[in-house]
């Protein structure tokens, strides 16, 4: 008995010191990210000159759908919030109009260029769960187009609680699991191509497919589950199962979210529902420039 009250007395100290140092682990994982939430950015000045005229406003469009700005920011793109938990936090998509709660009046075009090519607002603070490091790539008259479109759009009140963010997402962030500041994941001396050769090919894809590389890995192969409770992350490459769609299939899928096999994805793991307003060009580009890798 005297052995077994020893062991429980050992066996609790055990576990006590297990969570003490969990809890530094914690402490230490919490300060370093509100550290880099909280760091100061300093980037040139851009902005790209743009008329709104049809073409370029339906271009614009186009993209705030393809991207996923109506996905996260809604269909009038006045935010929403997308998560409320306590482990993944407060997860708020901001109302980008300039109706009250959204965007100042005085917001420029530049300060459009700092969110979409730098992932930082106006004063230099990161951007959270903006995925920049792909808006960063758009060729300048996409960028143009984009931006044109998105400060035309109708204000529309709606006041929108602060993003706040959890323990979940604050430690898979710190072990690069979550793409929590896109900041960080830019080349700021890039700058944005001239002109986008729209020629349906390979070349077309790649530039296309940068809004597949945040699930699926910047070569595409896919990988680990994105959470818990979800299933591994598709290869898009020849060497995967979709390498092994027809394009005819390819093309199915992305427009309804039904695989070959009978399968119908979940949009909010697969946003088939986007990817369904790509033109035939879009999709046949993508399955090209897919298809080309080994």
């Amino acid at each position: 008995m005297k052995k077994l009250l020893k062991f429980g007395k050992w066996a609790g100290l055990g576990l006590l010191a297990i969570g003490i140092l969990a809890g530094l682990a914690y402490a230490f994982i919490s300060l370093s990210i509100e550290k880099r939430m909280n760091k100061q950015y300093t980037f040139e000045q851009e902005t790209l000159t743009g008329q709104a005229d049809k073409a370029t406003l339906v271009r614009g469009e186009h993209l705030a759908t393809i991207k996923g700005c109506f996905e996260c920011h809604g269909t009038d793109l006045s935010g929403k919030v997308m998560a409320d938990d306590p482990a993944l936090g407060r997860l708020v998509a901001t109302n980008l109009t300039t109706g009250k709660g959204g965007l100042p009046a005085d917001y420029t075009a530049a300060d459009w260029m700092m969110a979409l090519r730098h992932g930082v607002d106006r004063r230099g603070r990161p951007l959270l769960f903006m995925p920049s490091h792909e808006t960063t790539l758009l060729a300048e008259p996409d960028l143009s187009a984009l931006i044109t479109y998105c400060r035309q759009v109708q204000p529309v009140d709606r006041k929108l609680p602060e993003t706040t963010v959890g323990p979940l997402v604050k430690t898979l962030a710190y072990f690069e699991k979550m793409p929590l500041l896109s900041v960080e994941k830019i080349d700021h001396t890039r700058r944005p191509e001239a002109q986008l050769d729209t020629t349906m090919g390979v070349k077309l894809g790649e530039y296309l497919a940068v809004s597949c590389s945040g699930c699926h890995q910047p070569d595409f192969k896919g990988g680990d589950p994105l959470a818990p409770g979800q299933p591994p992350v598709p290869d898009l490459t020849r060497s995967g199962q979709v390498g092994k769609w027809t394009q005819t299939q390819f093309m199915t899928t992305l427009r309804t979210g039904k695989t070959p096999a009978g399968h119908q994805l979940d949009n909010e793991q697969m946003p088939w529902k986007m990817t369904a307003h790509y033109s035939d060009k879009e999709i046949r580009s993508l399955y090209l420039y897919f298809r080309s890798i080994q």
